[in-house]
């Protein structure tokens, strides 16, 4: 094809990261978008096209968030770093993931050497014997902040001081170690009780000007110069003028929603993660908006509260996850009947699943942009605006 290239990973094929890097980023646009419209049309049998497709601002390093597993090479017995091979728990060792900030690269490197010569025993699956689970990084991309998390099933005891003293001296531009015990025998990352071990715990960024202190088990946007780019397409569909009343629905830690304040009458966000609707609380304080209300209940429970809450957005915003919206959230949406739905999808087939049943109950397609939110992976992001039909 001559769309081929060399894929610039000496891993590629190997670990379960990159999809697309055998091909130019031109090609791998126009599949993404060939794959929402086909997929809107066959899956959802709709007669609808989207034209445009916003590409990332950045096609490599553009990750603000790495996690990498930790774990033995069979061969070696050596302490390695890296992903799961695809469809697997073997891991993949990655020294320079070409997704990932340098920064976060480094990081691994020094741990992994760190590991080796204190003979830091990595986590077990099998046995759930041993320490280190994963690093996971996070990093700023408007402040200087660097938060590196170590998942751990125990701490290190009196060799705690040399691993800081490790980070802190060949990564300088960390600005914060934190420990995650995790104890617990499935493959959930982030559980369990954190332990700052040095300086600030959090990372401190911003999202089209609203200002965000983002701790290591806070959901945040992991590409963040194309979030921006994917809220303000969500603010031209929303089409604010002041006088709404908008209605978040997975609202998160309340990203989109505060975006939207300053155009809105007033914000109501819904999450089902308790800890998402603390971060959505702290983050409006901290920016001074004071017409948003966050709740925690599951979006499925809003039906049972419209009447009680006087519930009538004038917009409705949806970034549900990737199984898409259930049937009681889809009634209540066409129960409130707002003027304009904003819906947010990380998956086209559910999309096209949701907006077929939509269109039967009362709306019309209005708009919609992909949004390459993850380059070199096949994941793609929609954002389409349904109208009331009588609107």
């Amino acid at each position: 094809s001559p769309y081929r290239i060399m894929p610039a990973c000496s891993s590629y094929g190997k670990c379960g990261g990159c999809h697309t890097a055998h091909m130019t980023y031109e090609k791998e646009l126009s599949l993404k978008l060939e794959n929402v419209n086909s997929t809107l049309q066959h899956v959802g049998d709709l007669d609808i096209e989207i034209k445009e497709i916003l590409p990332s601002l950045k096609e490599c390093s553009y990750r603000n968030k790495s996690i990498c597993a930790v774990g033995n090479d069979p061969k070696t017995g050596l302490v390695i770093c890296g992903f799961y091979q695809k469809h697997s728990h073997r891991i993949i060792p990655v020294e320079n993931c070409l997704l990932q900030s340098e920064e976060s690269n480094q990081v691994n490197r020094v741990i992994v050497d760190w590991m080796n010569r204190e003979q830091i025993i990595p986590y077990d699956e099998g046995t759930h014997k041993g320490t280190v689970r994963h690093i996971f990084c996070r990093k700023s991309e408007h402040t200087h902040d660097f938060v590196v998390c170590i998942v751990s099933a125990r701490g290190f005891g009196n060799k705690t001081d040399k691993l800081i003293d490790e980070l802190c001296e060949k990564c300088p531009f960390i600005t914060g170690i934190v420990l995650n015990v995790n104890k617990t025998k499935g493959n959930t990352i982030l559980t369990g009780d954190f332990h700052t071990l040095w300086g600030d715990p959090c990372i401190n960024d911003d999202l089209n000007g609203i200002h965000f202190s983002i701790s290591p088990q806070a959901f945040f946007q992991v590409n963040p110069l194309q979030a921006e780019r994917l809220y303000s397409k969500v603010a031209e569909y929303a089409d604010l003028n002041g006088t709404e009343t908008v209605l978040d629905l997975y609202c998160g830690t309340g990203t989109i929603g505060l975006s939207l304040a300053s155009r809105s009458k007033s914000v109501l966000g819904i999450e089902i993660i308790e800890e998402a609707i603390e971060n959505a609380k702290e983050n409006a304080k901290l920016n001074h908006i004071s017409n948003t209300d966050f709740y925690c209940m599951d979006a499925s429970e809003i039906a049972n509260n419209i009447e009680q809450h006087s519930l009538n957005p004038d917009v409705i915003v949806v970034d549900p996850p990737r199984k898409g919206l259930n049937d009681s959230v889809i009634e209540s949406i066409v129960k409130m009947n707002p003027s304009r739905l904003i819906y947010v999808s990380c998956n086209p087939a559910t999309l096209a699943r949701d907006l077929h049943i939509l269109l039967e109950n009362g709306f019309c397609y209005s708009a919609g942009t992909a949004v390459d939110m993850f380059p070199r992976t096949n994941h793609v992001e929609t954002v389409v605006l349904m109208s009331r039909k009588d609107t």
